[in-house]
C-alpha cells in the first residue's frame, strides 16, 4: 500500500503576471521560500519552492478575480510550527508591505487555532496556521489511529 505524504506542488493561474510575482517575491520570500522561473509550453512560469512544495506562477488564459464561493479552491493554508510563528509570519508579512491580517485566536476552529489572513492580487485567499495538537496527535500516532477505526461498509448500487 502507498500513502500520500504531502503536497508536491500548486499551480496558482494568475491575470497578470508580473503584479503577482512583486506580491509573491513580498510574501514568499518573507516566509521561506526561494524562487526560480522556467518557461513550459511557450508560458512563463514563476516558482516560489522551499523544502516541502513549490507555489507555482502561471499565466491565466481568462482574467477575472478569484471567488472563494466559485467551484474550485477556496483559500490556501500553509502551516508553521508555533503560534509565535503565526505572529511572527503575520508581522513579518505586513513589514513586507503585504496586506496580512494580524494574527488572531480562533478557538471555534480549534482550542490552539492561531492564524493570519491575507490575499494575492487575484483575490485567492492565503492563510497560515499553527501545527495544531490535534494534527500533531494524528501525524505520531496515525498507526494507533487506523486500529481504532470502524470497518467501513461500501453498498454498490
Amino acid at each position: 500500500m502507498f500513502e500520500v505524504a504531502g503536497l508536491d506542488h500548486i499551480y496558482i493561474a494568475v491575470s497578470d503576471l508580473r503584479r503577482s510575482e512583486l506580491f509573491y517575491d513580498r510574501a514568499m520570500t518573507t516566509l521561506g521560500f526561494h524562487k526560480n522561473s522556467f518557461t513550459l509550453k511557450g508560458d512563463p512560469h514563476i516558482q516560489y519552492f522551499n523544502r516541502h512544495f513549490g507555489y507555482v506562477l502561471r499565466p491565466a488564459r481568462t482574467a477575472r478575480k478569484h471567488d472563494n464561493y466559485a467551484p474550485g479552491v477556496h483559500h490556501l493554508c500553509l502551516r508553521v510550527n508555533s503560534i509565535d510563528d503565526v505572529i511572527n509570519a503575520a508581522k513579518a508579512l505586513k513589514e513586507a508591505g503585504v496586506d496580512a491580517h494580524p494574527a488572531k485566536h480562533f478557538p471555534e476552529y480549534a482550542p490552539d487555532y492561531w492564524a493570519t489572513f491575507f490575499s494575492d492580487p487575484d483575490g485567492l485567499r492565503l492563510e497560515i496556521t499553527n501545527y495544531r495538537q490535534e494534527r500533531r496527535e494524528r501525524h505520531d500516532n496515525w498507526d494507533k489511529l487506523l486500529e481504532r477505526e470502524e470497518p467501513k461498509t461500501i453498498e454498490k448500487g
